[in-house]
């Protein structure tokens, strides 16, 4: 199997998760700047192994949109290759650590954000955080 080209938003501005958490555009740019698409690992469920890299990582006027690959390298990376070929995997979901917040009536509003890991998942946190595939 070849490598699988996804691409999507893992997070979308001023649009609350499910766990009431709310990202606004420049939280996450201090992280990138650091760390760089390079830096940050593509993981199934935010599980341990790596089964693909990210390409680009950016900040845009929708939201985090990300850019990668799945690879065949391993088998649960093959797993999620047919799962996202299927159409039964295309939600994303971040890893991260927040640095700065504000509390908005029920909501924290995420302005400095140090971001680990955008994960491929069956149930995103976010609901319009979702894949395509290329």
């Amino acid at each position: 199997m070849a490598e699988v080209a996804i691409e999507g938003y893992a997070s979308l501005w001023n649009v609350a998760d499910l766990n009431r958490d709310v990202t606004v555009k420049g939280c996450f740019e201090a992280s990138l700047r650091a760390r760089g698409a390079g830096g940050l690992r593509m993981l199934h469920q935010h599980e341990d192994a790596p089964v693909g890299v990210w390409d680009e990582i950016l900040e845009d006027e929708r939201g985090l949109f990300v850019r990668g690959r799945v690879m065949d390298w391993s088998a649960g990376a093959r797993f999620c290759q047919a799962l996202i070929r299927a159409g039964a995997l295309d939600g994303l979901s971040i890893g991260f650590r927040a640095v700065t917040a504000r509390k908005d009536g029920a909501v924290r509003v995420l302005t400095g954000v140090e971001l680990w890991e955008v994960s491929l998942v069956t149930f995103p946190m976010l609901l319009g955080a979702r894949l395509g595939v290329n």
